[in-house]
Formats: C-alpha cells, sequence, structure tokens
C-alpha cells in the first residue's frame, strides 16, 4: 500500500513539475535581419526612397552594330573592335553648341559619368596608333571641328577633366545635319578600312574615323 502511494506521489510531482518547466520555458524567436537588410528592403518598399528615371540615360554601343544580338545567335565569336558608354541628354529647346555646351571647352560628350571607350585591340585615328584598353574620351568643340580625347582617368564625373591624362588627341571637321537631334547620339557605322564613331546633336554632326 505504502509503495504504491509513493509511485503515485513521485508521478504527481514529476507533472508539476514538467507543466511549470512549460510555462517557463521562453517561445522561440525568430533570428533578427541585419540591420542592412532590413534598410534596403524599406527602402524598395518606400516608393519615395526610389530613384526616379535620370533624365539622361546611359546608352551602350559596339562596333560591330548590335554586336551582343550576332553574339548570342552564333554569327560572331570574336571580341567586338569597340565599346562606348555614355550618357544622352535632351536638347529640350535650347541652343547647344556656343550656349550649352561653350566653344574651347571640355565636354564630356555626353551627361553625368564620363564617356568611356574601349577598344578590343589595337586601332588606328587619324594616323595615330592607339593602344587596345579603355579611355575616357570628351571633346573640345569649336565652330568648325571638335578636338578628340583619349584619356586614362576613368570612373570621374565628366564634368571634371584631368588633363594630366590626356594620351591621345584627334582634330575631326564637323558639319550641319539636315534636321535638329532631339538627344545627342553616338553611333558606329562602317568606314574606309574600319569604322566610323558618329557623334550627333542639335545641328551639329562630327564622325571620328578608326581603322583596324
Amino acid at each position: 500500500m505504502f509503495a504504491r502511494k509513493a509511485q503515485r506521489l513521485l508521478l504527481v510531482l514529476t507533472v508539476i513539475t514538467l507543466v511549470c518547466a512549460c510555462q517557463g520555458k521562453k517561445p522561440a524567436t525568430t533570428p533578427k535581419q541585419p540591420q542592412i537588410i532590413k534598410s534596403a528592403a524599406n527602402a524598395v518598399n518606400d516608393k519615395s526612397k526610389i530613384p526616379g528615371l535620370d533624365k539622361s540615360p546611359m546608352d551602350m554601343i559596339y562596333y560591330p552594330p548590335e554586336y551582343p544580338i550576332l553574339k548570342m545567335s552564333g554569327k560572331i565569336k570574336s571580341l567586338p573592335v569597340a565599346r562606348v558608354i555614355y550618357s544622352r541628354p535632351f536638347k529640350d529647346g535650347r541652343t547647344i553648341f556656343g550656349n550649352v555646351v561653350k566653344y574651347g571647352s571640355y565636354w564630356r560628350l555626353g551627361a553625368n559619368e564620363s564617356t568611356e571607350i574601349e577598344f578590343f585591340r589595337d586601332v588606328t585615328i587619324t594616323g595615330k596608333k592607339v593602344k587596345k584598353g579603355r579611355y575616357i574620351i570628351y571633346c573640345i568643340p569649336y565652330q568648325d571641328k571638335w578636338t578628340i580625347k583619349l584619356n586614362n582617368d576613368l570612373y570621374t564625373w565628366g564634368l571634371k577633366v584631368h588633363t594630366s591624362g590626356d594620351l591621345y588627341s584627334f582634330d575631326i571637321s564637323t558639319t550641319p545635319t539636315n534636321r535638329e537631334i532631339e538627344v545627342f547620339t553616338m553611333q558606329f557605322a562602317p568606314g574606309d578600312n574600319g569604322a566610323q564613331l558618329i557623334m550627333a546633336w542639335d545641328s551639329v554632326r562630327a564622325a571620328l574615323p578608326i581603322t583596324f
């Protein structure tokens, strides 16, 4: 009889202990997100913090033209000859040359960051040998010609030019366009023994000859 009572008492004490332990146990918590992840998520969810479209959209051009499409379709396997990355400002009713773009002053050939050109092989421009590589390309415009510069000061804002990095200089003539070009445009086209980089805006057009 005594043994049975002792077993029952032990069972009751065991149950009471387990209940107390469960009640005192803290609920499992979800690991906290790192603050940087939460901040990024909040920025995406908050429309007021998402940057709007740039007024001067960035563009990229290749020679041969449409090189990525040609490569993906298997029509070309070699590297391109050249690539340009630039931003495209609008005319927006303004007089560009001699006003927005001053004659005799540095112009970044676009907007925002410095315009970049990359050659994937050695080329020749206006009789000068240019080594393959990546350069800033900018312009000093005049009424009848543009002076085009290649510079090695990469990844800079286009309004400030460090001329100590100038490596090459080329003078090219300009011609009037038959219509006003609203958005500054750079485009590669076939040329004599190579290609030409055509640059046009407002009512002015210039072409940089590239042979290879």
